[in-house]
Order: C-alpha cells, then sequence, then structure tokens
C-alpha cells in the first residue's frame, strides 16, 4: 500500500533532518494546516493535503533527477520537503456560487483565497519560518529564497540577485528545476479547484 503523504513526508524529514531542532520543527509544522492546506489557490494540487504532495514531490524530483556525488541527503530533504513552508497558514477556504450545468441550480462552491498574516514574500518567507528552529547552510537558504525562479517579485522587478545566486549556489538551479517539474509535469490536473 502507498504511503500518505504526510506519513511520507515525516518518514522522510526524520530519516534526513537530522539537525538540532528539527523535531521542534516538525512539532511545529503539525500545530499548523500544513499537511492540510493546498499548494495553490487553482493551479497545481489545489486541494486538501496539497502542500504535503506538493512538498514530497518536489524533494522526489530532486533527489531522483539531480542528485550527485558530494550532494547531502540532508540539504535535498530540507530544501525539497520545506521550500514552500511559506504557505502554511496562507490559505482560507470560502465558497462562490457556480451553476451547475445539468440541473441548472445554483449551488455554492468552496475555493481557495490567499489570507497573508505575515506578508514577507515567498522564499525569504521560508527561510525565515525554517530558521526560527534549524539553521540553515548558506547554500540551502539561497536555494529556499530563489526558489521562484523568474516567477519571484524580486526577479520580476529586475533584481540581478538570482543569476548571482544560481552561479555560485548550484542546489538553488536544482531546486527550482525540481520545483517547475513537479508543479509543471508531475502535478498536471491535480487542482480540484478549476
Amino acid at each position: 500500500m502507498e504511503a500518505q503523504p504526510k506519513e511520507e513526508f515525516v518518514e522522510i524529514f526524520q530519516k534526513q533532518i537530522t539537525r538540532e531542532g528539527s523535531e521542534r520543527l516538525l512539532n511545529w509544522l503539525s500545530g499548523t494546516d500544513f499537511f492540510t492546506a493546498p499548494a495553490s489557490t487553482k493551479f497545481h494540487c489545489a486541494q486538501e493535503g496539497g502542500l504535503v504532495r506538493h512538498s514530497v514531490n518536489v524533494y522526489k524530483t530532486l533527489r531522483e533527477r539531480y542528485y550527485e556525488e558530494g550532494d547531502s541527503e540532508e540539504s535535498f530533504a530540507l530544501c525539497g520537503l520545506l521550500h514552500d513552508v511559506c504557505k502554511a497558514q496562507f490559505y482560507k477556504t470560502s465558497t462562490r456560487n457556480v451553476k451547475n450545468d445539468e440541473t441548472g441550480q445554483w449551488e455554492k462552491k468552496p475555493f481557495y483565497t490567499v489570507e497573508d498574516a505575515f506578508p514577507y514574500g515567498h522564499g525569504e518567507k521560508s527561510v525565515y519560518l525554517i530558521e526560527r528552529f534549524v539553521r540553515l547552510k548558506p547554500a540551502e537558504a539561497v536555494a529556499i529564497r530563489w526558489h521562484m525562479g523568474g516567477f519571484d517579485e524580486a526577479a520580476k522587478g529586475g533584481s540581478f540577485a538570482i543569476s548571482l545566486a544560481y552561479d555560485k549556489y548550484p542546489l538553488a538551479v536544482k531546486l527550482h528545476l525540481a520545483d517547475l517539474e513537479a508543479t509543471y509535469l508531475r502535478e498536471h490536473g491535480t487542482s480540484e479547484a478549476r
């Protein structure tokens, strides 16, 4: 029987992440909606538990496609599993009226909205939240900070820091590519909100 995303996440986390503070971080995650939240409002894994499913998918893609001799298993687990920790306590469920094509009746349909109580940015917010419990290595922090690539608001605004980050830290490039592949290939059609 295939493991559920939460159980798989916890198993990988506990096996690969042994840094001081890691158990406190896992306990904190368990006290948030991280394991039940969607990964997006409507694009990929917009479903209950979508965030943890996406996190596991990114880790697996990162590990399967980009791990090379000399890379750190712990760094790959930290980055793959926790790159989107900023999305915990980020989405809210609301409802809207949608016409049922078969019956012609209006029905209430749930959908996700963003309610960002701590608007600190995307990657930088994940780094901040992780470092409340676990000290990241520079390559890990940079990888998580820039995992959005050209979708990041700073990059869209013209920042050249992303280019420097990718040039200096191969892990940042690998995480970005794994996130793209998981989102657009492995998770294509996983949204329940469209």
